[in-house]
């Protein structure tokens, strides 16, 4: 399990059943996460996240390289926990971590293995986990 760091305060949604949560890391970089349910299951959710910041033109899956990869995610998993307390109902969610660069699609990315250490603090055992390349499949 990765080291704890402190999170971010985060902006939640004006009303429980919204879906974007944001926060500003120390740096100035603008954050969204983001919970979208499918349309035919509305108890599977896909979560997405990225930088708003207007330099990096809307690319969601952006390396930024400001040294705050460990409280963005600390902030990410915070969310994401308390976006499960609130919408306990919900089965399953998905992600996926984009191949940078050099990477190919056939071998899961950098951004995947970060973000799968990550998946323990979130759901702990009792959630099943399930990837595909670079797509990751949480069931419950």
């Amino acid at each position: 399990m990765p080291t704890t760091a402190k999170s971010y305060s985060y902006i939640p949604p004006a009303i429980v059943s919204g879906s974007v949560y944001l926060f500003t890391t120390e740096s100035g970089l603008e954050y969204e996460v983001r919970f979208a349910r499918k349309r035919n299951n509305l108890l599977h959710c896909t979560i997405a996240f990225g930088v708003l910041n207007e330099e990096y033109e809307g690319e969601e899956y952006v390396v930024v390289n400001k040294g705050e990869v460990f409280r963005v995610m600390a902030t990410i998993v915070d969310i994401v926990k308390k976006y499960i307390e609130e919408h306990p109902n919900v089965r399953s969610f998905e992600y996926s971590g984009e191949p940078t660069g050099k990477e190919t699609e056939n071998r899961p990315s950098k951004r995947m293995n970060l973000y799968d250490r990550y998946l323990p603090a979130i759901f702990g055992t009792s959630w099943s986990f399930e990837r595909n390349g670079n797509k990751m499949v949480i069931k419950r």
